[in-house]
């Protein structure tokens, strides 16, 4: 569960990035289908291809370089009505990186997606990190991810994951990448039509909130 769901203790170490965006009392229950580490031309098309099937719109975390290798998918992206945010120049771990550094790459990766929203390679960053980076951009973080990277997984058991861990206001990764892709073409067509059958709307993730 500290994977597919990060505890209350986990969140606070991230004060002011977003985790979850519960819809109000008596409103519609919403979720945030978020794809992270593309675009690819392995990947992307068919996940686009496949929330177009749905009616769907989805926030995709985009690498700067793989945006300078497929500027068209990103051109692609955008037409078809998602949102797009930064996820670093190089899929850089904040971690490994010094803040300097980070912001740089950072800063690339908000160049060419042309976002102010912001989510951390790998989930974790420094509090150095985020200080500064939240001068700059809305931080979003997650509810629950689905692991569909995981080759120890079975897209069962990604499925299994997202009905487990999934509530109102989920903030949910997914990953538009050839690592996925094993996974992610029976998962993600399962898991949209089992979230639209239990009455959650899809909602994509905004700068202002």
């Amino acid at each position: 569960m500290l994977i597919e769901r990060p505890p209350k203790w986990f969140r606070c170490l991230f004060p002011g990035a977003v985790f979850r965006l519960p819809s109000k009392r008596g409103e519609k229950k919403r979720v945030f289908i978020t794809f992270d580490d593309g675009p690819i031309p392995e990947a992307t098309p068919w996940v686009l291809d496949t929330l177009d099937r749905f009616g769907i719109k989805a926030t995709f975390f985009m690498v700067g370089q793989n945006v300078e290798r497929n500027p068209g998918l990103l051109d692609e992206v955008k037409r078809r009505g998602h949102a797009v945010g930064n996820h670093t120049l190089h899929h850089i771990q904040g971690a490994s990186a010094t803040t300097m550094r980070y912001m740089r790459d950072s800063a690339e990766g908000a160049r060419l997606t042309g976002s102010s929203l912001f989510r951390p390679p790998h989930g974790w960053l420094r509090p150095r990190q985020l200080m500064a980076l939240k001068k700059h951009y809305r931080v979003i973080m997650y509810d629950l991810v689905s692991r569909d990277y995981s080759k120890r997984l079975t897209s069962e058991e990604v499925v299994d994951i997202v009905k487990r861990y999934v509530r109102n206001g989920s903030i949910i990764v997914f990953h538009d990448s050839i690592k996925s892709m094993p996974r992610l073409k029976t998962a993600l067509p399962i898991c949209l039509q089992w979230l639209k059958d239990e009455g959650y709307e899809f909602e994509i993730l905004k700068s202002d909130g």
